[in-house]
């Protein structure tokens, strides 16, 4: 674990000095106090998330991580296993939702093979292979992996990070596909935040009730039969996991280790976090939550780290497609402290400040 505990030992609290800066700043601008609400906050957040007085949103990247799971052999999903080769493909095309709103917001997508159960045959400089295994093992039956590829997972999410903060990164954005991997993320949400399994647990891809209610059992035998460690996140991680969790939970320390803002997309996405956030309670202080997702679990994740989303679009898709949604807002909020004129710049009398 030489590489994760580095990487936890150089996250550090928010810059709260220049955040009061950044606050007069905000004030001082040409509208009454607060009222552009949570972009305010935003950008705030930014300030001291980046150490910038001024930052920049200019290089935004999306990385969806992609795996498969043993798990969907339970009959979890209404989508076969393959599909989740077919989506990968789509994404390095350019043809998926991720693709078309990283594009509206001018982001660059990444796609990123953390578990895919077949070889993907295509050269893309978009695709990057870092593969622990073809899926994972069915959790129903076996823990999802072991120990030690748990931990090569959540390396291999801080080494994507690092291998593109070298090109270039003023916030990142995480995303994901997996068929079958709201089973997993709804299990490590039931042992971390000590929920029951049913309230944590929603219907995917839109399964039926027959579906549904096997997939219940199905997470229940798994948290039965492996007995995941609350207390260790990386015991959870490898029990009841997967591997693109893995690499999401890792590229989320990465990305706050070297102090740049991270964009949570849904349910997935926010498993990680969460995963993170276990190692980690300071990385909650670099996330932003996208939006609120229909998927219940991920609400009682957002409940657990404090974090309060963005927007409420009644999403499913995953992809990263909320979080382009969110960069945008974020990027709007830099704008308005960076670009609005102050009362005094702007020779506007300071009175419109109490309308």
């Amino acid at each position: 674990m030489g590489r994760i505990e580095e990487t936890i030992k150089r996250i550090k609290p928010l810059n709260e000095e220049l955040m009061e800066e950044a606050q007069r700043r905000l004030d001082n601008l040409t509208k009454p106090k607060g009222s552009l609400g949570r972009l305010e906050e935003l950008a705030k957040r930014v300030v001291g998330i980046t150490g910038e007085e001024n930052p920049s949103l200019k290089n935004k990247v999306i990385f969806t991580m992609a795996g498969d799971h043993g798990v969907v052999e339970e009959g979890v999903s209404a989508f076969p296993q393959e599909v989740t080769s077919q989506m990968v493909y789509n994404f390095l095309k350019g043809g998926a939702g991720i693709n078309i709103l990283a594009r509206h917001i001018g982001a660059r997508v990444g796609v990123v093979d953390m578990g895919v159960a077949s070889e993907l045959k295509i050269k893309n400089e978009k695709l990057k292979i870092k593969k622990i295994g073809y899926g994972t093992k069915n959790m129903a039956k076996s823990p999802a992996m072991t120990r030690g590829e748990a931990i090569k997972s959540i390396e291999a999410g801080i080494g994507i990070f690092e291998e593109e903060y070298k090109k270039g990164v003023d916030i990142l954005g995480l995303g994901d596909m997996g068929i079958g991997n709201t089973t997993p993320s709804s299990a490590i949400t039931a042992v971390i935040t000590g929920r029951p399994v049913e309230e944590v647990t929603g219907r995917g891809t839109g399964i039926d009730d027959g579906i549904f209610e096997n997939k219940i059992k199905v997470i229940k035998r798994a948290i039965e039969l492996n007995k995941p460690n609350p207390k260790d996140p990386i015991d959870v991680l490898a029990k009841v996991g997967g591997f693109e969790i893995g690499g999401l939970a890792g590229a989320f320390l990465s990305a706050a280790s070297y102090r740049i803002p991270v964009v949570s997309d849904g349910f997935i996405v926010t498993t990680g976090a969460l995963i993170a956030f276990a190692l980690e309670p300071k990385v909650k202080d670099y996330i932003f939550a996208s939006h609120s997702s229909v998927e219940i679990g991920h609400g009682a994740i957002l409940e657990r780290m404090g974090l309060k989303p963005l927007l409420d679009l009644d999403l499913r898709l995953g992809e990263g497609t909320g979080a382009c949604l969110g960069i945008s807002l974020i990027e709007a909020g830099v704008k308005i402290l960076t670009q609005m004129a102050t009362f005094e710049s702007a020779g506007v009398s300071k009175s419109l400040e109490e309308k």
